[in-house]
């Protein structure tokens, strides 16, 4: 019972651990096909009136929003796109297949902002921005879907019955079924009636605090309202999501779950080794006469302390071993199974994944553990040593 508790307190704080890393790998996840330090911006209706104009105006983004953030924000801005969103434009086709998908008009700095794992051919560059070129890149599910097995690259998509060249495929880490087809936005602007209207502004900022970022998401908020004719007490009117602050907001809470976990899995070593102690108490009581008999026939209260240590460290080791090839036997197993169930379901990545603790962490708990257990032990040692045989022989 003893080594059993031993084996649970190991194999709990490696359960714990990797409970807890499991979590935290699954809201990493959730970022990791968008920039840490990015703020996603765009436009509502207004609800204050404001300089002459009345409420309920709705705000629209142009390549003027673009270019005035690019001017005016040089030193805070690492990366900047528009996106254009192609709402209802029609059918997507290649041959006899066809199929509806969410359409973007991007700039190459998008995919800094917008983070995709590129499988073939390259992204969206500057020469299909300026020479209006008629390419896309599309998602591994669109591929799959209008192309099957045939490779993609150099062949033609029809949206809305205007031939595109797709000269890339790729995977959207964060969300891989997504069925998304990426083109260049002045493209898209020119092709389906934008004129120079944005949906949304991407930025990666140069900010490496949560402070910085918001110092920028206030800067960038009061010059477009001010360009907008916004009222200053209107927050409504524009939408401005910054990852940095909320992914160090879920990094504080998967803190807190660690501390959390640490204390748990400690108090549950504490508890198996204050039942080693005990039990070598026990056992030195039992075995008071062989005790005895060993000091009168030459024993050393160090051999005595010896023998009784070695088994506190016996018990300490081999249990806590039994339990870390438990546990990371178990972990291992519950990530196979996760990596094996995202293929067909990937929103399992973004909730808890790779659930695996830190081997040296565990192999560093198990030697404090049986530090811990030669400690315990040396109490019930000490006693041991200190029996003197006649008393240890005589028959109660």
């Amino acid at each position: 019972m003893t080594g059993f508790s031993v084996a649970w307190g190991i194999f709990m704080l490696i359960l714990l651990l990797g409970s807890g890393n499991g979590l935290q790998n699954g809201m990493e996840n959730n970022f990791r096909g968008t920039a840490k330090n990015a703020l996603w911006i765009w436009s509502r209706q207004t609800q204050l009136s404001y300089d002459g104009l009345q409420a309920g105006r709705r705000i629209q983004f142009t390549d003027e929003d673009y270019d005035m953030l690019v001017n005016h924000f040089k030193d805070d801005i690492s990366d900047i796109s528009g996106r254009f969103r192609l709402w209802g434009s029609g059918t997507v086709t290649y041959k006899n297949e066809y199929g509806d998908y969410s359409l973007e008009g991007v700039m190459p700095e998008f995919k800094n902002i917008q983070i995709v794992d590129m499988e073939q051919g390259r992204y969206i560059n500057e020469p299909d921005i300026q020479q209006f070129r008629k390419v896309a890149i599309i998602s591994v599910p669109v591929k799959k879907a209008l192309f099957k097995e045939e490779d993609p690259i150099g062949k033609y998509i029809h949206i809305d019955k205007v031939p595109f060249k797709v000269v890339g495929t790729f995977i959207n880490p964060e969300r891989r079924d997504d069925e998304q087809i990426y083109i260049p936005v002045k493209t898209a602007q020119r092709v389906f009636n934008g004129s120079n209207k944005l949906n949304e502004l991407a930025v990666a900022t140069n900010a490496l605090t949560v402070a910085e970022n918001k110092r920028v998401e206030e800067a960038i908020r009061t010059t477009l309202m001010k360009k907008h004719r916004i009222a200053p007490d209107d927050k409504q009117a524009l939408g401005i999501w910054n990852t940095l602050e909320h992914f160090k907001q879920a990094q504080g809470v998967f803190t807190g779950i660690r501390i959390f976990v640490w204390v748990i899995g400690i108090m549950t070593i504490i508890a198996g080794i204050v039942g080693v102690s005990n039990i070598m108490i026990i056992l030195v009581k039992e075995r008071t006469k062989e005790l005895g008999i060993r000091k009168a026939i030459g024993a050393t209260p160090w051999s005595v302390i010896r023998l009784v240590l070695s088994e506190s460290v016996f018990i300490t080791t081999l249990s806590g071993f039994f339990g870390l090839v438990a546990g990371m036997g178990l972990m291992a197993a519950i990530s196979m199974v996760l990596q094996s169930a995202a293929q067909s379901n990937p929103s399992i990545e973004s909730t808890f994944y790779n659930p695996s603790a830190n081997l040296s962490v565990a192999v560093s708990a198990l030697v404090v553990l049986i530090v811990a257990g030669l400690i315990a032990g040396y109490v019930p040692a000490r006693r041991a040593s200190a029996i003197k045989p006649i008393e240890a022989l005589h028959d109660e």
